[in-house]
C-alpha cells in the first residue's frame, strides 16, 4: 500500500528547533491562537485515544489518535484554522478602516458588527477549509464566497451553504479553485482566507497554521505517559497542517523532538516531491484521491522551511487502506474517521508490515507513536458508503 518512500537527509535530528524555524510561527502567536479560541462558545479539548490493541499488533509500546471528529461542530481540525484566521483578518481590516484599536475580543463578541458586514473572506476548499471559513464569517458578521473544484461532494457544498457562504464551482483540481478564489478576491477587493501560502501571501496561512497548534498544545497536556512520543506519524496536504504539527512538537519537546513522517496520497504528493528534489515542488493531479482533503498540487511555501528541517520521512499511499481502516476504527474503537483522517495511521500500519521500512523508521517495540484523526464524518453520505 505504500507506494514511495523518500528519507529526508536535510533533517536535524536531536537538536533543538533552530530559530530560523521558530520564527515561522513565533511562540507569542501560538499563545494569541490558543487563548482566542478556548473562549470560543463550544470550545472543549479532543479527545487523545490509545489504540493499544493496535500498538500490540504493530509491535510498538504505544499508539496515541489525536480525535479531531468531536471539534466544534465542524468535527474537523480545520475549525482551528480558517474561523480563528476569520477573526484575525476582521480585526486587522476594521482596525485600518476606522483607524483606531479593535481586538480580537472585540470581534469575537460582534462589537464592530456593521462594519464585518461590509467585508468578504473568500476561500478555495476540498470541504473542511471552507467550512471553516464559512463557521468563522458566520459567527464574526462577515459574507463568505467559497470556490470548490467539480469533484468536491454535493454534501461538501451543501454543508458550506448551511452556514450562509455562497458556494462557486470551478472545472478543475484544488490548485485550480485557489486560483480563481485568488482571481475574483482580487476584482472584488475581497480577502483571500487561504490554509496554503505563495509569494506575497503569508500572514493568513500563518494565522491558520497558529490556531491548529491548538491541537498540539492539547496533546501535551493530554500525553499520558512520562516519556515523550518517539514518532509522530502525520497527514500531508498543501503542508499547513504537518508544518504547524512539527514547529510545535519541536519546540514543545527540543532535543527529544519525535521522528516526524508525513504521509500522502500517492495521487497528490507534492510534499514528497519536494523533498524528493530538496525544494518546493508541484504536481498536477490527473486523478482525485479518495482522502479528498489532502489533495492539494502545491505545497505551502511557509511550511516548507518547517518540513525539510523537521520530517526524517514521506510516504506516499494507494486510497486501498482507506476504507477498511475506517471501518476497523468504528467497528473496534468507537471512532468516527473521515477519509483523510486515517492516512497517518495507514502509513504507520502500513510501514509496520514490512521488517525493512520499519527498521528504517527506526521503529522498535518502544516506540511511542502519535497520529492525528483529523476529522469525523464531514460528508455522513461519503462515510457511510465506506464504512458500509
Amino acid at each position: 500500500m505504500i507506494k514511495q518512500h523518500v528519507h529526508n537527509d536535510m533533517a536535524m535530528k536531536e537538536q533543538a528547533c533552530p530559530d530560523s524555524v521558530r520564527e515561522i510561527l513565533s511562540a507569542p502567536a501560538r499563545q494569541q491562537a490558543r487563548k482566542t479560541i478556548v473562549q470560543w462558545p463550544g470550545y472543549q479539548p479532543t479527545k487523545l485515544q490509545s489504540l493499544q490493541a493496535f500498538a500490540l499488533e504493530l509491535g510498538v509500546e504505544a499508539l496515541y489518535y489525536k480525535d479531531e471528529s468531536t471539534r466544534f461542530e465542524l468535527s474537523s481540525f480545520k475549525a482551528l484554522g480558517g474561523a480563528y484566521a476569520v477573526q484575525v483578518m476582521l480585526r486587522d481590516a476594521i482596525k485600518r478602516s476606522i483607524g483606531s484599536d479593535v481586538t480580537l475580543e472585540d470581534i469575537g463578541y460582534a462589537r464592530y458588527r456593521e462594519q464585518a458586514s461590509q467585508i468578504t473572506v473568500v476561500a478555495a476548499t476540498d470541504g473542511n477549509h471552507g467550512r471553516s471559513v464559512a463557521w468563522g464569517a458566520q459567527r464574526f458578521g462577515c459574507n463568505c464566497v467559497i470556490y470548490m473544484h467539480n469533484q468536491v461532494s454535493i454534501g461538501r457544498q451543501e454543508a458550506v451553504e448551511a452556514l450562509g457562504a455562497r458556494v462557486c464551482r470551478v472545472q478543475g483540481n484544488y490548485d485550480d479553485s485557489v486560483h480563481a478564489a485568488a482571481a475574483d478576491a482580487q476584482l472584488h477587493d475581497w480577502h483571500v482566507v487561504s490554509d496554503t501560502s505563495w509569494p506575497g501571501y503569508m500572514d493568513i496561512p500563518r494565522d491558520v497554521m497558529a490556531g491548529y497548534t491548538v491541537m498540539t498544545a492539547e496533546v501535551m497536556e493530554q500525553w499520558p505517559l512520562e516519556e515523550l512520543p518517539t514518532h509522530v506519524f502525520i497527514q500531508g496536504g498543501c503542508g499547513g497542517l504537518a508544518g504547524a504539527v512539527c514547529l510545535d512538537l519541536w519546540c514543545r519537546c527540543g532535543v527529544d523532538m519525535p521522528k516526524f513522517i508525513v504521509v500522502e496520497p500517492e495521487a497528490a504528493a507534492c510534499l514528497y516531491e519536494s523533498a524528493r528534489a530538496g525544494e518546493p515542488r508541484m504536481v498536477d493531479i490527473t486523478v482525485e484521491s479518495l482522502m479528498g482533503g489532502l489533495s492539494c498540487g502545491a505545497m505551502s511555501l511557509l511550511a516548507w522551511p518547517v518540513l525539510k528541517l523537521a520530517v526524517n520521512d514521506f510516504l506516499t499511499i494507494s486510497d486501498d487502506p482507506v476504507g477498511p481502516l475506517m471501518r476497523r476504527l468504528a467497528r473496534e474503537e468507537s471512532i468516527v474517521a473521515g477519509e483523510s483522517a486515517v492516512a497517518g495511521l495507514a502509513g504507520l500500519i502500513e510501514t509496520c508490515k514490512s521488517k525493512d521500512r520499519y527498521a528504517q523508521l527506526e521503529l522498535s517495540p518502544t516506540s511511542r507513536v502519535l497520529v492525528f484523526g483529523t476529522e469525523g464524518a464531514t460528508d455522513p453520505e461519503v462515510y457511510h458508503q465506506l464504512i458500509g
